[in-house]
């Protein structure tokens, strides 16, 4: 199984987690949330097959770090996952919206040039004003939406956009989060963990709980553990190998 985001280089001690992950053979992509922070994130995959990184700016920092897209231009050659990136409507950060929209607007509009990027969104409190975004650049093809919590009607929107959808334990734990994930076509369910941010009682998510979020999947879908397991495996394979194709 893979964690679709996750934050390894938050953790107190980012290189003993790296070498958990890959010991215990669990996919994890490690998202950042500055362009700044690529390199040092990006050592952690190093010599460790089952990570790989997303180059990000997360909306929560736009306002302050909005000149760092210069570093995001010069860096998103090197990777095919973008993360983590989007808008965030919470009222602390509705004074930097303007920096928000135009740093994703300035994302969205490189991975569409390069046509091969998956995308891992953030959308709290913004749902519709990221789905506007996402309708402006259609050859962002795989978009994420990692921890939806929009309404119904917006999920339905995501849907029609083909948008696919990361979840964890965090989320899961919850009436809501059940009942929007209930909703979402089970072909385009991925998990994730947001660890170390995403808690469970207290403690901290660490990559390898994303078997926390399957057997909760599998109380919500009434499916057994295996089958669970076979349908994430078949929706990972199938959003891998589509980043994997080029547009002409």
């Amino acid at each position: 199984m893979i964690d679709f985001h996750c934050h390894l280089d938050l953790y107190p001690n980012p290189s003993e987690m790296a070498d958990e992950v890959q010991r215990r053979k669990v996919g994890v992509l490690s998202v950042t949330t500055t362009p700044s922070a690529w390199a040092g994130t990006s050592r952690l995959a190093r010599d460790r097959t089952v990570i790989r990184t997303a180059l990000g700016l997360h909306p929560q920092l736009a306002g302050e770090r909005i000149h760092e897209l210069k570093a995001f231009d010069r860096y998103v050659a090197d990777t095919r996952f973008i993360g983590e990136v989007g808008l965030d409507g919470a009222p602390e950060c509705r004074s930097f919206w303007s920096q928000q929209t135009r740093v994703f607007e300035h994302i969205l509009h490189a991975c569409s040039e390069a046509g091969d990027k998956v995308v891992s969104v953030h959308s709290r409190r913004a749902a519709t004003p990221v789905l506007d975004l996402l309708d402006r650049f259609e050859r962002v093809r795989m978009p994420i939406l990692h921890w939806f919590s929009g309404s119904r009607t917006e999920l339905r929107r995501a849907v029609e956009r083909d948008c696919w959808f990361s979840v964890g334990p965090a989320m899961l734990a919850g009436a809501k989060g059940r009942a929007l994930v209930a909703a979402m076509p089970r072909e385009r369910v991925l998990l994730e963990t947001d660890g170390p941010f995403a808690q469970l009682r207290r403690a901290a998510l660490q990559p390898w709980d994303v078997a926390i979020a399957c057997q909760s999947l599998s109380e919500v879908w009434g499916t057994d553990a295996s089958e669970t397991g076979r349908i994430i495996s078949g929706n990972e394979s199938t959003l891998l190998a589509g980043c994997d194709r080029r547009d002409d």
